[in-house]
């Protein structure tokens, strides 16, 4: 069994060690070039064996089969599969074919290039055609470019090894559980990861195309999407992934790519998700330059579509090449051009322009068009005034790897009610750091999406700003004008610096704490003088007290037993998933269910447990589901494989099998749970090796000490190997000692310690190695009842625990604010004057008792 991750770690392990030193924005043209090739014939082959019948056949059958079919049939079988395919790749031409000649050693890179320029000679002249043509142009897949090697034999080698990545990989197979296009979307966005700078012109991150298109597909009977700078298309599939199967079937996409190289990926990309040639329309060109799409009958207003998406290019220089004037249909709006140095608002306006009427526009931009000002500034009044601008999301800095300025995404509608307000989030400081960049995590999409739905406001967050602020601010739509960080600095207090006590006012904002225990918290402070307490004891103590309160306890256990229904109910679904299961749908539901459970508790914060959910599905759940869903859970538990490691390098490098592993339950877990007596008698070893090292640790300290017998009997030893002792010139000196000697007795301990520890440390090789063994062979006649516990620990053994976790959270918090307040005022000004006071005195008194000599 391989899972989508398996063959993404795969695939990427496999690129990194193939590219060399050629430049991964460039690396991904051959790479992803070659997989979708390799797509395309293993359609042709299918297409071949369903329509003459074929039944069970290997795949060299098949292709042997297709040979002697062509030779006999010729053009009437190339139309055939035209008509179902819109193209076929020749029998001489499928990658099959290339593998083939690898094998045997007859294999020339001209053979590659002939096969991809053949390709586009075997297109049917049809609806569907410009979808396939120009897809393996040569400028974006030269095979003599001497990045692939510096000379013929080089590059044919890496070429030959780069085909044999996908040799294994059934992609019509793959295609169908959407495997094939999430590992070819995953390559473009780990391509575009180590592209930096360069991966801007194809790749929106994840987190960002999550919470675009997840807010795109609010839009009500949604049927068309637009991309003016479609790049990879990662924001097209983004939004088809969230919406329903029956909706994505009549969805059309729209897209413009002005590179030629990502054009072709973006068409590579959508026909492997499963996007029928019929429904996409994807046109290599510059948006801004010209307009397209166009209808000719409607020259002024534009084809217009449900949603539009878009991360364009930021502050493009001189992006009116084209010398448009504000004439253009699509700037008619704004009343301005953009100005030639920025052409931000030249693409915000592009998209407006082909936007429905109850449509939602998203589209991703520098901070700066919220505030700049001249035509920028007019521009930005003009939509305002209109009333376009719906929502502005204020997102954290360093989230791309092409550049680290802070962006918003910018929601735009054109059937706004009179006066509706423009809501404003800030969501840049919700992010947690991976590597060099930030990045958004579930719960952050999550509150995002929920905030613009809801319309809310949150003090800090997000605020609903009325035609009069803004027009206040003079249509400066900058965020802090709007929304104020929240200062969770608390100022200090002179007096109770000066006299100590911790300020009322400060104990009155544990908000928490006086809602939940005020009891508990009262009893634990006393007034020391008007306005300011003092602690009765230590606030561990207090802890103790808040956190073992009835209250606390009740509330717990209600959420335990909330958790624990909420876990059962998915428990026996995730088991019984099957092939015709939507197991992005199930994830959904998990995580909204988790987060209108702790909805209803006053105090938690539902998106932390919502967190704990999607990190049990990335870590878990989305590998496991997988494969339980193309078996069944009971055979998958009692399944292994081997595990391959890779050992040598360069030339020698070699894939060897090292043992074996459980495809869903974890050999650890098992070692833990049913072998944890073996376990006990390892560690019990291991415990016994640490006390021998510890015992030789004295021996050779003491052995430092002068004028001792040890030192006499063991430092000549010590001398010769520095700091510890050696077993061999041990055993030489034992032999030269005199029997009852000091000398003789503390080498024959030495010699002891080290016969037992090595004794110890075979016998612990030994067990550790009978206990992979013995876990091996469990793994294949595992119980019903065993594989149950295993895996119910596995998935959910900890999340009760984390859940009822976020009761004491917030209490927590509150209490390390207490003590931070306890710390701040305990040294108070008297006491300073005090102890200065205590050391002059003493400084005095060591001062009289010098005597001048």
């Amino acid at each position: 069994m391989i899972t989508s991750e398996e063959i993404k770690r795969r695939l990427w392990d496999g690129a990194n060690e193939l590219r060399g030193s050629m430049d991964a924005s460039r690396y991904k043209d051959y790479m992803l070039g070659l997989m979708f090739y390799k797509f395309l014939s293993d359609k042709t082959i299918e297409a071949f064996k369903v329509t003459s019948g074929l039944g069970q056949m290997t795949e060299s059958e098949l292709v042997e089969e297709y040979t002697k079919a062509k030779a006999e049939y010729g053009e009437q079988l190339d139309k055939m599969l035209q008509n179902i395919l819109g193209y076929y790749v020749a029998p001489e031409y499928l990658y099959q074919t290339w593998i083939k000649d690898i094998n045997s050693g007859d294999f020339e890179v001209q053979k590659v290039t002939d096969s991809l320029n053949n390709f586009e000679r075997t297109i049917a002249v049809s609806g569907d055609s410009n979808e396939f043509k120009g897809l393996f142009s040569s400028s974006a897949l030269d095979l003599t470019d001497t990045a692939l090697g510096s000379s013929l034999n080089d590059r044919s080698k890496n070429i030959k090894a780069l085909i044999l990545l996908f040799a294994d990989l059934n992609m019509v197979a793959l295609q169908k559980g959407d495997v094939l296009g999430d590992a070819y979307e995953y390559l473009i966005g780990q391509f575009a990861m180590e592209s930096g700078k360069k991966a801007g012109e194809f790749y929106t991150p994840r987190q960002v195309s999550e919470v675009m298109a997840q807010i795109a597909v609010k839009t009500p009977g949604i049927k068309s999407i637009y991309d003016p700078t479609v790049g990879s298309g990662s924001l097209l599939l983004t939004v088809k992934k969230h919406l329903d199967a029956d909706v994505q079937k009549n969805l059309s996409y729209y897209g413009q790519e002005k590179n030629t190289a990502t054009y072709n990926l973006t068409r590579m990309n959508l026909l492997l998700h499963g996007v029928r040639p019929d429904k996409m329309t994807i046109k290599n060109g510059d948006t801004l330059s010209q307009d397209w799409p166009e209808d000719p009958a409607r020259p002024n207003e534009g084809v217009q579509f449900d949603a539009v998406v878009m991360n364009p290019p930021y502050s493009a220089k001189n992006w009116n090449r084209a010398n448009l004037r504000v004439s253009d249909p699509r700037f008619e709006v704004a009343g301005v051009l953009p100005p030639d140095s920025k052409g931000d608002f030249a693409f915000l306006l592009h998209g407006l322009f082909h936007l429905g009427q109850n449509g939602t526009m998203a589209i991703v931009l520098p901070h700066g068009v919220l505030f700049r000002g001249s035509s920028e500034g007019e521009i930005r009044e003009r939509l305002l005034k209109k009333n376009y601008i719906d929502t502005i999301i204020g997102l954290p800095s360093n989230l791309f790897t092409n550049t680290s300025i802070p962006v918003a995404i910018i929601i735009l509608k054109k059937n706004r009610a009179i006066g509706e307000p423009v809501l404003i989030i800030d969501a840049s400081r919700n992010f947690i750091k991976v590597g060099k960049q930030n990045m958004l995590q579930e719960k952050d999409i999550a509150k995002i999406v929920d905030t613009y739905v809801e319309r809310r406001q949150e003090k800090g967050y997000s605020h609903l700003a009325t035609r009069e602020e803004i027009l206040a601010n003079q249509y400066n739509m900058n965020i802090p004008r709007y929304i104020e960080a929240l200062d969770e600095e608390i100022p200090h207090d002179v007096d109770a610096h000066l006299l100590g006590g911790i300020p009322q006012k400060n104990i009155d904002d544990l908000k928490i704490l006086q809602s939940t225990v005020p009891d508990v918290l009262r009893h634990s402070l006393k007034e020391i003088r008007a306005g300011y307490l003092e602690l009765l004891k230590p606030v561990d103590e207090i802890s103790v007290d808040i956190l073992s309160d009835s209250r606390i306890i009740d509330k717990s256990k209600e959420i335990a037993g909330k958790a624990n229904s909420y876990i059962d109910k998915y428990w026996d679904i995730l088991r019984n998933v099957s092939k015709d299961s939507n197991l992005t749908q199930l994830m959904d539901e998990m995580l909204v269910e988790i987060k209108m459970l702790l909805s209803e508790f006053k105090y938690i914060d539902a998106y932390d447990g919502y967190q704990i959910i999607a990190e049990i599905w990335k870590n878990a759940l989305t590998h496991d589901t997988e494969i339980i869903a193309s078996s069944d859970f009971y055979t998958a538990g009692r399944t292994r494989e081997p595990n391959m490691v890779t050992k040598g390098t360069g030339e020698k490098k070699r894939e060897e099998q090292d043992g074996w592993f459980g495809v869903i339950v974890p050999n650890e877990l098992i070692a833990q749970r049913l072998f944890s007596e073996m376990i006990e008698e390892i560690e019990s070893k291991n415990v016994r090796i640490q006390e021998i090292e510890t015992e030789l640790s004295e021996l050779v300290e003491a052995s430092k000490v002068e004028d001792s017998d040890e030192a006499n009997a063991l430092g000549d030893i010590l001398n010769e190997v520095g700091e510890a002792f050696e077993n061999k010139l041990v055993k030489a000196e034992l032999k030269k000692s005199i029997k009852g000697t000091v000398e003789y007795n503390l080498l024959s301990k030495v010699e002891k310690l080290f016969a037992d520890k090595s004794a110890l440390s075979k016998a612990v090789k030994d067990d550790e190695k009978a206990l992979k063994e013995a876990v091996y062979e469990r793994i294949l006649i595992l119980t019903d009842e065993e594989i149950d516990n295993l895996m119910y620990e596995k998935w959910f053994g900890s999340a009760v625990h984390a859940l009822v976790g976020l009761v004491e959270l917030p209490l927590k918090n509150e209490l390390r604010t207490l003590q931070m307040l306890n710390n701040r005022y305990a040294y108070t000004l008297s006491a300073i004057d005090n102890e200065s006071r205590d050391l002059e005195l003493a400084f005095e008194a060591l001062m009289s008792e010098l005597v001048v000599r």
